[in-house]
Formats: C-alpha cells, structure tokens, sequence
C-alpha cells in the first residue's frame, strides 16, 4: 500500500520506514538563479567592452594568435590568471576578438 509522491511504506521498520506525507513542491529559491547573466549585466558589459577596448593582455594575446601561437597564448594567460580552465576561455575568448576584427576588416 503505498501513495504516489511519498518516499515511505507507512510501517516501523525497513528501508523507508516512517509515517505516510506527501512531498511538498516548494517554490524555487532565488539561489538557483546564482551566476545566471541578466539583461542589464550584459547590457553593461558590453557598453564598457565597447569604450573601454582591449586589456594589454587581450591585445598580446590577439597579436600572437594572428602568428598562430595558440600553446603560446594559452601559457602566458594561464600565468597570468591562474587556472588552466580560465585559461582556456580567456584565449576563446581572445580568438573570437580576432574573428569579429577579421569580419570588420572584410567589410
């Protein structure tokens, strides 16, 4: 004998043992949001990308990705930031810079 949406068997003993509840479905917390890219940070980041340019670090790196030097970027951005991970999307980063300068200048 047992409901839909309850986890136990209504007796005293055994691996689900307890007292027949229903589960309740609880309203999502806010913190599920956390890290999610909202309109307006977006907004915001792209304004200041757009009047602020490059770091020094993006244009190297873009400089050496032109010459090909993809381990090379990839070495001195993970020095720089510190983690291999970052590294990595640092320089896709970096190598989407050079495709949208790439585009501009075709025009």
């Amino acid at each position: 004998k047992s409901m839909p949406g309850v986890d136990s068997t209504g007796l005293a003993v055994g691996l689900k043992k307890g007292f027949l509840v229903e589960k309740r479905t609880l309203a999502p917390k806010p913190a599920t949001r956390k890290g999610k890219l909202g309109k307006h940070t977006k907004f915001v980041r792209e304004v200041v990308r757009e009047i602020a340019g490059m770091s020094p670090l993006e244009r190297r790196c873009v400089e050496l990705l032109k010459n090909g030097r993809d381990k090379r970027v990839l070495k001195l951005i993970k020095k720089r930031v510190g983690t291999h991970k970052r590294a990595k999307a640092k320089r896709e980063k970096c190598q989407d810079l050079l495709r949208q300068a790439q585009r501009k200048a075709a025009k």
